[in-house]
């Protein structure tokens, strides 16, 4: 069985050393209290821990991405819920 090729090395995670996988994450960004999630990331993810990092030209087209407020009120909407943190809940 032959291995994936994938399009960047991005070395082992800074937390437990575990090589990265490429993938396609999600990720949310707030701006001015405003939620913005951006799909289809291409991001190095760690397997062991989770830690994800993103290449620095990929950081950039985000960072375009979000002040783009023409394209992200185009954006498709999306409903989440809000659950208020009762500590009382918890015990």
């Amino acid at each position: 069985m032959k291995k994936k090729a994938t399009l960047y090395d991005y070395g082992e995670c800074e937390m437990c050393d575990t090589p990265m996988r490429e993938q396609y994450i999600t990720q949310d960004f707030w701006i001015r209290n405003k939620l913005i999630v951006i799909d289809g990331i291409p991001a190095g993810v760690c397997p062991q821990c989770g830690e994800k990092v993103v290449r620095a030209d990929i950081g950039q087209c985000i960072a375009k991405l979000i002040v783009n407020s023409k394209r992200i009120a185009k954006a498709p909407k999306i409903s989440v819920p809000m659950i208020r943190f009762e500590a009382e809940e918890v015990r």
